[in-house]
């Protein structure tokens, strides 16, 4: 209750952002510049959420330029990156066939992380937030420029087509990583990709399609709270949602296209970028 109460004072502190605008009657109405810019960056989070699962780096400095708070910028990220799951699981159907009981044991662990991150987000004191956002932007900018070296050690430790590894290390790391997700969540389909990657000997779309349901899980759970008690701007969610849910559609067409690894370091040094310009922010 202590936390319910915390975020719904700094919702009352923060006020309404700068994205909309009061009309006669309490309605409120997004600036229409305001919306552009964020479907423009949904399409760009559902795109770069195909080619790295690192959405967020698009959506939430989108959200923080409209005007939202960090902590309600956060929240309704969470909310709106929901529709990238809807979207890369409709465009994965063929790899998610037979894969129904597994999808169940991985998402009801990442739901749980991420149920717990929601939690440690929802009391956790604003400006603490904002301090570690930008190391966790950084980190997984990092995880970014470092995949391939990365998916060359997970091939070369992958267990022998039917063999298993042992299921409790795998739980912890799912859950850590649902956590992760449900905190922040930039680059947690990275991580849970690597830990995926890990424990299945299997064709790389595979384990990216029950990537992208374990991490939705947390992400859902996590909304799902963040709804009932967290300052959610529903507009600018609307709104970043629906270009979301079409770059994820659209991302595993484009991609087919596009030279991957120009595009990887683009989204990986951009996010540098938006890591250093937070983090002198946050000192200021």
């Amino acid at each position: 209750m202590g936390a319910v109460l915390h975020v719904r004072q700094r919702a009352l502190e923060d006020g309404p952002g700068p994205s909309t605008e009061r009309l006669e009657g309490g309605k409120s109405v997004m600036a229409w510049d305001s919306a552009a810019m964020l479907v423009l960056a949904g399409v760009a989070a559902g795109l770069a959420g195909s080619v790295a699962g690192l959405a967020s780096l698009f959506s939430y400095p989108a959200l923080l330029a409209v005007g939202l708070p960090p902590v309600a910028a956060n929240v309704t990220n969470t909310v709106a990156l929901f529709s990238n799951t809807v979207g890369t699981a409709a465009g994965s159907r063929a790899e998610l066939r037979g894969q129904g009981e597994r999808l169940l044991r991985l998402g009801v662990i990442a739901a749980l992380g991420g149920a717990v991150g929601a939690a440690l987000l929802l009391g956790t004191p604003s400006a603490a937030f904002e301090a570690v956002v930008p190391w966790l932007i950084a980190l997984g900018s990092v995880l970014i420029l470092v995949r391939d070296p990365l998916r060359r050690m997970v091939a070369s430790r992958a267990p022998e087509p039917g063999s298993a590894r042992p299921t409790f290390p795998l739980t912890c790391a799912v859950l850590l990583v649902g956590l992760y997700g449900g905190y922040f969540g930039a680059a947690a389909g990275v991580l849970m990709l690597a830990v995926l990657s890990l424990s299945a000997a299997e064709p790389l779309a595979v384990t990216n399609a029950v990537k992208n349901i374990a991490t939705g899980a947390a992400n859902l759970t996590a909304a799902v709270a963040y709804a009932v008690v967290a300052p959610v701007d529903w507009i600018a969610a609307v709104v970043l949602g629906l270009g979301a849910l079409l770059g994820s559609w659209a991302g595993p067409m484009v991609v087919r296209r596009l030279p991957e690894t120009p595009l990887r370091i683009a989204i990986a040094l951009a996010g540098l970028g938006l890591a250093v310009t937070l983090w002198y922010r946050a000192q200021a």
